[in-house]
């Protein structure tokens, strides 16, 4: 994904998450409230450049890798491919405690150089969504079609579809991203002989459209790029991955990130990420599910200043100064867990630009 012009205005608030986060660790939710228990909680990992400096929005430096790498290989984690946690999601096995899966956008020329090499070496399986419309295009920064081919064959790599033109496509008509989607399709299937069924929005921006959309096109499930644990009531079509970079490479995030546990609400809105004028800013908020843990515990963060979270019961409300600003906003709500875990939910806004 191409570097977010945006990203210098998050950087704070994700340093807010993290100290606030390792804050509360101390602090064991209130005894007086049971904790839900639910069935799993998995958590998924994105990344997208490696070893790639001028890119720092989206580079893992290679030492971090390998930082990271040893943690998910020796900790207390067990990496999966990403298709156990889709297979879980459909009905099927639950996957194990503390499940990782690894993924990887765009198909940038570093991962097959960089970090496919590492994956192998330490036996980690990892899925490459692939967009295809620049690997067509020759772009020096992408991998070419012989290189993806080889990854797909490796019983340790999963292929995706990340549509064609790597668009912004709730912004673009129903017909336009699909269209998009499907010459991706038909492009992987020409290339590596199969069609993918799994699906990465492009910079994570989904629609209620878009979803219906990826849905009716046979995909098992489909995947965004704002933090959040999953679990056996996640949307299969709006499913949340910690994106991994530079500045949010250290490993004690990562510990937070994939010891994480999901946050099960009901009336979750608005239904829609994508807002309109009118919608702008969103009546959001949720409700706590029954036992999940002490509503006045629950902290929430955003990207977007002034956020103001107004909590009546179990339902907590989200109310915005004003209007968001174009593009994305992203929103996270934690509350403790047990053994110094985190239930994690976490949001992403659109505003066409």
């Amino acid at each position: 994904m191409k570097p977010s012009l945006r990203l210098s205005a998050v950087i704070s608030w994700h340093r807010a998450i993290l100290v606030a986060v390792m804050f509360m660790l101390a602090v064991p939710a209130s005894p007086g409230w049971a904790e839900a228990q639910e069935d799993w909680g998995a958590a998924i990992l994105v990344y997208h450049r490696f070893g790639e400096q001028k890119h720092p929005s989206t580079n893992t430096k290679l030492d971090q890798f390998k930082a990271q790498l040893a943690e998910l290989s020796l900790g207390p984690y067990r990496v999966v491919p990403l298709r156990e946690i889709v297979a879980a999601l459909r009905g099927g096995s639950a996957p194990p405690d503390r499940a990782v899966a690894i993924t990887v956008d765009d198909a940038y020329r570093s991962v097959y150089e960089a970090a496919w090499p590492l994956l192998r070496e330490a036996g980690l399986p990892f899925t490459l969504f692939v967009s295809t419309d620049l690997i067509d295009q020759g772009a020096p920064d992408l991998m070419t079609w012989a290189q993806v081919a080889e990854l797909a064959q490796s019983p340790l790599v999963t292929i995706g579809n990340h549509s064609a033109g790597h668009l912004h496509l709730p912004e673009h008509a129903a017909e336009k991203a699909t269209a998009d989607i499907l010459r991706a399709q038909n492009r992987l299937e020409q290339k590596l002989g199969f069609a993918p069924d799994i699906f990465a929005y492009p910079f994570g921006e989904l629609s209620l459209d878009l979803k219906a959309a990826v849905r009716e096109l046979g995909f098992k499930a489909a995947f965004g790029q704002y933090s959040g644990a999953i679990g056996p009531r996640s949307d299969r079509y709006e499913l949340p991955r910690f994106a991994m970079n530079e500045e949010f490479g250290d490993l004690e995030r990562l510990r937070v990130a994939t010891s994480s546990l999901p946050l099960p609400v009901e009336d979750l809105m608005p239904k829609d990420p994508f807002l309109k004028p009118s919608a702008n800013p969103p009546l959001a908020g949720f409700t706590l599910r029954p036992g999940v843990g002490n509503p006045s515990a629950l902290a929430c963060y955003s990207n977007a200043e002034g956020l103001r979270v107004e909590r009546l019961g179990r339902r907590v409300e989200l109310r915005f100064a004003g209007p968001l600003a174009p593009g994305r906003t992203r929103v996270n709500c934690t509350l403790p867990a047990a053994d110094g875990r985190w239930r994690w939910l976490g949001r992403q806004f659109l505003v066409a630009e």
